[in-house]
């Protein structure tokens, strides 16, 4: 059957206040790029005649500044989840002009077939290619869209003309029984196929196709600098040394690596290293830095929920798609962060801090414990799922201002229960099977900065009775300090009674 053609603003005047509203997409890539701004439109219009018009936004993760960024200036979203990094919604979402609730990645799916959030109204998807039907290609981010595709009472499709016919048999399109019907999850290797490479949509829901033309306007990462490549090199130090310790086997393991210029620089330090052996990688996020590594013959194969590629590495892909079509898998978050199969494959999880305390717990989400950066992700899915998980970070940040290794973090993310890895410009802080004093004692010695470490020796001897040895009144004395004074060096214990 033939589906209506609908201009952006057309699409839009399908969605009204209130609508629960499922986008595709995962981290940027496969987001919706004209119905999302011609909403944006639409609510600014509605706010200037008097009436209210907001929506709430589910995603696979962070979307674009088309649809987050635009919807946010506008102040058209209610609520949001999971994950986000736009600058203008951060903006809301701190001042409460936007509800965001975070949540693991791998869980929103299934709250929603269950009914956790009520009905799905509406789903906007990128495609590459409709089929008479109903059947889409998608993109390069694939997300949630399996569920939202089957729960939406209505479906608009953007159909995307940068996007090659060729991407055809990239996807791997499987939506898991839930519970109490659920089996496992067939997925052995990073490179076995389990489901289909289209998505089935009711062609009765399909409302009509709005048709773009854009790359997914991801930027590059910057170039990498004396810190991020001593935190690479750290890293590689750190898994050659458990191959030739027995740990890890010489087959390696797949990986998983989160998202920015930390997460690039541990991948290009593995590609240079000639002790680690060729690998795969099961992760929900592939960046430029893994299709270099395609290229070199590092990286033999890809599982992954998002291509999040510059708008000039997406060309190249597209344009030697051929090449890479046997050696990536793009799933649905489901498959990507699932805490079965990452567990059953025994994943190396890899991922970034905002800052560690001396106890080994992670904040990967709040600037000083209350402003929202960007959310957990699918961090948490793989730290405490993966056969090894590692938290990577700068020692200090903002020239010295900022310690990013602190007596207590501000916000916890990941408890000390789920990091066996922290990992600096500075060192390797290997935690497994020490306790909570020995712990701060190697974190302290071997991953904070030396203009950090004689204050975190003196707060761990602050230390009271008691297994980890809190000063509960002076526990966050860096960062009232930085608050203070803009330095968390000027730290004044005296304050605090000692």
């Amino acid at each position: 059957m033939a589906f209506p053609i609908l201009t952006p603003q057309e699409a839009a005047e399908l969605i009204h206040n209130g609508d629960n509203v499922g986008l595709s997409g995962f981290t940027a890539s496969g987001s919706p790029k004209v119905v999302t701004q011609a909403l944006a439109d639409k609510a600014l219009k509605e706010h200037e005649e008097g009436r209210p018009f907001k929506v709430n936004i589910f995603t696979g993760a962070s979307t674009n500044n088309w649809a987050d960024g635009a919807l946010a200036r506008a102040n058209a979203i209610d609520r949001r989840t999971p994950y986000q990094n736009t600058p203008d919604l951060r903006k809301r979402i701190n001042s409460h002009d936007a509800h965001y609730f975070d949540l693991h990645l791998s869980e929103l799916a299934q709250k929603f077939r269950y009914g956790t959030y009520g009905d799905l109204d509406i789903a906007i998807i990128e495609v590459a290619e409709v089929m008479d039907n109903g059947e889409v290609v998608l993109g390069t981010g694939v997300g949630n869209v399996p569920t939202y595709a089957k729960l939406a009472k209505k479906v608009i499709l953007e159909l995307n003309a940068k996007l090659p016919k060729g991407i055809y048999g990239m996807h791997d399109i499987y939506l898991p029984l839930d519970p109490p019907n659920r089996r496992e999850i067939p997925i052995y290797k990073p490179s076995d196929r389990i489901g289909s490479p289209t998505v089935k949509i009711d062609p009765e829901k399909i409302a009509g196709v709005v048709h773009s033309d854009s790359y997914d306007g991801i930027k590059g990462f910057t170039e990498l600098d004396d810190v991020t490549l001593q935190i690479g090199a750290n890293v590689c130090g750190f898994l050659i040394g458990e191959m030739r310790a027995g740990r890890l086997p010489k087959s390696f393991l797949p990986i998983q690596s989160g998202v920015g210029n930390v997460a690039n620089a541990v991948l290009f330090g593995l590609g240079d290293s000639k002790e680690i052996p060729q690998f795969e990688m099961y992760t929900e996020v592939i960046q430029d830095a893994v299709i270099e590594l395609m290229k070199m013959g590092k990286c033999k194969f890809g599982s992954t929920c998002s291509l999040t590629l510059s708008d000039k590495m997406e060309e190249e892909l597209f344009s030697n798609i051929d090449f890479f079509r046997d050696k990536l898998i793009i799933r649905p978050a489901e498959l990507s962060n699932s805490p079965e199969v990452i567990r059953r494959l025994g994943v190396i999880a890899m991922n970034t801090a905002l800052e560690a305390d001396i106890f080994g717990n992670i904040n990967s989400t709040h600037v000083v414990g209350t402003r929202m950066m960007n959310g957990i992700g699918g961090s948490g899915d793989f730290t405490r799922n993966g056969y090894l998980s590692i938290f990577s970070c700068p020692s200090i940040t903002k020239g010295g201002l900022i310690s990013n290794i602190v007596p207590m973090a501000s916000h916890i993310d990941h408890t000390e229960h789920s990091v066996d890895v922290i990992i600096t410009d500075q060192g390797v802080a290997d935690l497994r099977g020490l306790d909570p004093v020995q712990r701060a004692e190697r974190i302290i010695e071997n991953c904070a900065h030396p203009m950090y470490r004689p204050l975190l020796m003196e707060y761990l001897k602050l230390g009271q009775s008691g297994q980890t040895p809190h000063t509960l009144e002076a526990s966050l004395a860096f960062h009232t300090a930085f608050k203070a004074t803009g330095d968390m060096r000027n730290v004044d214990w005296s304050k605090y009674g000692f």
